[in-house]
């Protein structure tokens, strides 16, 4: 059949969108394996959890836990007033303690907004200290170099057309739960993609969203959680589309109910044993830790963490292609706690020796000796000595391959040695080791520093 004029022109244009759409996914995806190449480099980021909870001071999740009612919780709200608070002040810590990014918690699961939202006066502009607390925020740490990120809680207790669920605060109050028989999941789905909207339009470009979470089939204390969550509650399909249209290049977590979707992984509260993979595949992951057990402000919470235990967390992290994103939850007044401050300069005394074996460094194909843990970047091979042995450290496959080694700290010479295989054990003397091993020549004593490291030059 001969086609017409019109017909052609039809056509043509049909082309040229789809010519014109498949180009933008190209620039798009590469924008965004881009952003993943320098989110892998950073490593090592401060997540921040700031809310109403802050003034309870036991847990972020004290409005579920403790089942309170809103009029129980509104006097958070309303004596919110952190006239401390500095983003400066927070910037800086992070950047001293050789963090490349951090991630806001823009809104938990109580639904509290720390910007002036136009869809809510459950906001930070409607609280005593009235003013924006996300802006600032942002400006400070970009003006210091580091990647923004942004937490947003797919979760809202306080608003009134989430559905009672078995997490949600008045689970246990039938009357409650027979008056919020009407709530509408799809106006609050609207309400849900027009914060994050805002989010996205107002603040700049951002390289992370941190969505949290999705439920649909979750046991907790053994028990399956009735009412679940998930991709059809939140729209997910069109919660992404949307995120995607806004910032082209962000990165996107794992937890809106979309296997296959998402840029990285996040294990949360433990360390994974190897390289995270999905469906058999190698991906990006960044492991969330706490340094106390509580991510909000919790005043009695003794549970810290000590440094050298961190920076283990922070090197074996990295040993196996992850990223590490810190917590501290700041107090009522806007300042983080002393103990976390600290805690953070610890880290930062170690991380200005030793910054290069774990920044921009990721995984070896070597094997590490015993509670040893190597990163590798470029032809330098970074050994991170857990616990310290006597006298020399062997390491199996390097033998020839390794032109010089040095500690990091301060690079003074390690000494080097290739024992024959065959040389028996007598007297002072060692037997040899097997074929291929290198061995390090350690002084008695520890070097001062959290975790020592040996920087191996690799030969061509």
């Amino acid at each position: 059949m001969e086609i017409d004029g019109l017909g052609r022109q039809r056509q043509a244009l049909r082309r040229a969108w789809f010519r014109v759409t498949r180009e933008q996914h190209v620039r798009e995806q590469h924008l965004r394996d881009q952003r993943l190449a320098d989110f892998r480099n950073r490593r090592f980021g401060l997540f921040l959890h700031w809310g109403l909870y802050t003034l309870a001071a036991r847990h972020e999740w004290v409005l579920s836990a403790e089942r309170l009612t809103d009029e129980q919780y509104r006097p958070y709200f309303e004596h919110f007033d952190p006239d401390l608070h500095d983003p400066g002040l927070w910037a800086d810590e992070a950047s001293g303690a050789g963090m490349r990014y951090m991630v806001l918690t823009t809104k938990h699961h109580e639904g509290f907004a720390l910007w002036d939202s136009a869809l809510s006066h459950y906001t930070v502009g409607h609280t005593p200290l009235g003013k924006d607390l996300v802006g600032p925020l942002v400006d400070a740490f970009r003006a210091r170099g580091l990647g923004i990120g942004f937490y947003h809680s797919l979760i809202d207790w306080h608003h009134p057309d989430f559905p009672v669920d078995g997490l949600h605060p008045r689970r246990d109050d039938r009357q409650f739960i027979e008056a919020a028989g009407g709530r509408d999941i799809v106006r609050y789905r609207e309400f849900l993609h027009g914060q994050v909207t805002e989010l996205l339009t107002r603040y700049g470009d951002i390289d992370t969203m941190w969505f949290d979470f999705s439920y649909p089939d979750l046991v907790h204390y053994g028990e399956r959680v009735w009412g679940g969550k998930g991709r059809d509650d939140w729209g997910s399909p069109q919660l992404m589309e949307l995120v995607r249209r806004l910032q082209p290049g962000i990165l996107v977590n794992d937890r809106l109910d979309l296997p296959g979707t998402a840029d990285f992984s996040t294990p949360e509260q433990y360390q994974p044993a190897g390289p995270m993979t999905v469906d058999g595949r190698p991906v990006a992951w960044e492991a969330c830790q706490t340094l106390n057990g509580s991510w909000g402000y919790d005043r009695d919470n003794l549970d810290w963490k000590p440094v050298d235990m961190l920076v283990r967390m922070l090197v074996d992290t990295v040993s196996k292609d992850g990223n590490l994103l810190l917590n501290v939850g700041p107090n009522g007044r806007g300042e983080m706690d002393e103990r976390a401050i600290a805690t953070l300069r610890g880290i930062g005394r170690w991380m200005r020796l030793h910054e290069r074996s774990v920044i921009g460094a990721g995984p070896s194909a070597y094997r590490p000796p015993a509670d040893c843990r190597y990163t590798q970047r470029g032809d330098r091979l970074y050994l991170h000595v857990f616990a310290w042995p006597f006298g020399h450290l062997h390491l199996p496959g390097l033998a020839g391959r390794v032109r010089y080694a040095q500690f990091l700290h301060d690079a003074s010479e390690v000494k080097r040695d290739i024992a024959d295989p065959g040389q028996p054990a007598h007297g002072i003397s060692s037997g040899g080791q097997p074929p291929g091993t290198l061995t390090l020549q350690l002084p008695v004593q520890r070097p001062d520093v959290a975790v020592p490291v040996i920087e191996l030059f690799l030969s061509g």
